[in-house]
């Protein structure tokens, strides 16, 4: 997996500038599918351009690459014409999302209730005016925000939780966990909701082994942020058969797409152990 900036790319090799400073040169051939908003060509691959490139998985050289994809995930605040505002949680900062015409079609079968209060999950394009909704990243949660269904206090973490996984727009291989402890320096909001799927508190550091049940890869994977806004969410995955509901874990997009998901489609059915020294 390779995630930074296009620095010079032909149908050939693409270079890209890591985000650890480095630089990576990956092979392309005409297998290499690239979205751009949407299904596009090698001449999206421009100099500047930010991309998640996979590699190796299906083939030798990149199978997928991803330019100026984002997501976009919280409770929306307010709704103008053809945008809405969207409060992504207590870590990550609120922001406007333009939904053009062609995309509110889309969004509007799987989120109705494009309405203050209610939760909102897109998938968008980067611009430089701001995220711009190509998808919606799930369906929408039939509840609203601030009436998440919540797993008994008294429920028992199973040895592995079954759920969904997704992804935030955050760098490196790593994850966002919707259980965080809120005392101490464990990374945690003493406000955040439990979710509906019971989970163990644990601190940012902590590896949780991570499974694609999909396509049948798995990782063990650092927390490296607090997630509580997908603690929200009580929704279900169908990439595979339909998920339990609950979100447990948000991926950076290289860890996602190194698990085998696919960042346009939003999620995959996932199981969760927060043990390393057991599969999940």
């Amino acid at each position: 997996m390779v995630a930074g900036v296009v620095v010079d790319a032909s149908p050939h090799l693409l270079v890209v500038a890591t985000e650890g400073g480095g630089e990576a040169r990956v092979a392309m051939s005409e297998g290499t599918r690239v979205w751009d908003g949407g299904r596009g060509s090698f001449a999206a691959l421009a100099p500047g351009r930010a991309v998640v490139v996979r590699h190796g998985m299906e083939r030798p050289g990149a199978d997928r690459v991803w330019v100026d994809i984002t997501r976009v995930i919280g409770t929306i605040t307010a709704v103008g014409r053809a945008s809405v505002d969207v409060d992504q949680g207590p870590h990550r900062e609120a922001v406007t999302v333009e939904i053009p015409p062609k995309a509110m079609t889309a969004v509007l079968v799987r989120h109705p209730r494009l309405e203050p209060g209610h939760l909102v999950d897109v998938i968008c394009a980067v611009t430089p005016d701001g995220p711009r909704a190509v998808a919606p990243g799930t369906s929408q949660p039939g509840h609203r925000a601030d009436a998440s269904p919540q797993a008994p206090v008294d429920a028992r973490v199973a040895d592995v939780s079954h759920g969904s996984a997704t992804w935030f727009d955050g760098p490196g291989f790593g994850a966002a966990y919707p259980a965080l402890d809120g005392e101490g320096d464990a990374g945690g909001c003493a406000d955040a909701p439990p979710g509906c799927v019971p989970l163990p508190l644990l601190s940012l550091g902590s590896v949780v082994t991570v499974g694609n049940e999909c396509a049948k890869r798995t990782a063990e994977v650092t927390v490296v942020a607090c997630g509580c806004v997908a603690a929200r969410y009580c929704d279900r995955c169908v990439q595979c058969g339909t998920s339990p509901r609950g979100r447990l874990v948000e991926l950076t997009p290289v860890a996602f797409a190194a698990l085998g998901g696919e960042l346009e489609r939003g999620c995959f059915n996932a199981a969760l152990r927060h043990d390393p020294g057991v599969r999940a």
